[in-house]
């Protein structure tokens, strides 16, 4: 993925086919080495080709892609009928929980 995007940007600054030399010095220059092995399979994958019609063709497929997101919200109807307190304190402690579990890092940060 490093690759990729030191690729990219290059093509966004302006050069349009840059060299595995380009690449490694974009990623040196943050201190990252560079797999060569990875590099040339990454140069072989988009030489000739145009990056901008990759990124289209990519997107358009990843459009297609049902991507989840709902879910679980229909459990709580039937207790509402027989009392509504009840049903009530279940949500409040549920959007809680929910609240509680989002704050947390996971144990690593997103620049590590």
């Amino acid at each position: 993925m490093k690759h990729l995007a030191a690729y990219l940007l290059l093509t966004i600054g302006g050069n349009s086919s840059p060299s595995a030399k380009d690449i490694k010095g974009v990623l040196e220059s943050v201190g990252i080495e560079a797999d060569d092995e990875r590099l040339e399979t990454l140069l072989s994958e988009l030489k000739g080709k145009d990056i901008q019609e990759l990124i289209s063709e990519g997107s358009s497929k990843l459009a297609s892609v049902p991507s989840g997101g709902s879910g679980g919200a229909a459990a709580t109807s039937g207790g509402a009928a027989a009392g509504g307190a009840p049903a009530e304190e279940a949500k409040e402690e549920a959007k809680e929980e929910e609240k509680e579990e989002s704050d947390e890092d996971m144990g690593f940060g997103l620049f590590d």
